[in-house]
């Protein structure tokens, strides 16, 4: 790199080639260009709900030390993280954020329904709080003395709805109160 130092970062060349091609081949110019970098916006499911609306995303997953900086100032709409930490490369964060953004997209989940009350999805209304999921239990009813709810034996269907959110809020307020804020 210009300067000196350790390390190879990604030139500018090759990558603007590789995504002008890209941007010339699609017919639906809904395209955005995401570049996996440590200092991005950490992605969260509101990320990938926004994201799956795309038609067409390009992830760049930097390697080395980085990419040329002009790459960020040019051809890259938003930088995205997943976390506070540093890999090897971005080719393991942007197969998350694919499989995040993937599943929400209509027919790959087999029951969409099993989309809407699961962790970090939203609940019940749009203007509630995000929730971690609630407990799931299989069968045997017992197990070496360890029960299922009755509330989920019952067949109320009302009663098993109001449990599973009060389940799910005590679960988010221990191990991410952060969410209900």
């Amino acid at each position: 790199p210009y300067g000196g130092g350790p390390g190879m970062i990604l030139m500018i060349e090759p990558l603007d080639l590789a995504i002008s091609e890209l941007k010339a081949k699609s017919k639906d110019k809904k395209i955005r260009v995401i570049l996996m970098d440590a200092a991005g916006k950490t992605f969260r499911q509101q990320e990938a709900e926004r994201l799956s609306k795309f038609k067409h995303l390009i992830l760049i997953a930097g390697h080395y030390k980085g990419i040329d900086e002009r790459i960020k100032k040019y051809l890259v709409d938003e930088e995205i993280s997943i976390g506070d930490y540093i890999l090897t490369g971005g080719e393991i964060p942007a197969m998350v954020v694919t499989d995040a953004i993937t599943r929400l997209i209509p027919g790959v989940v087999g029951k969409e329904e099993s989309l809407k009350k699961e962790s970090f999805s939203v609940y019940d209304k749009p203007e509630n709080p995000r929730l971690l999921g609630f407990p799931q239990y299989t069968r045997p009813e017992s197990y070496k003395g360890w029960k299922v709810p009755k509330v989920l034996l019952s067949g109320n269907h009302a009663e098993i709805e109001k449990w599973r959110k009060e389940k799910a809020t005590e679960k988010t307020k221990k191990l991410r109160p952060d969410l209900l804020k």
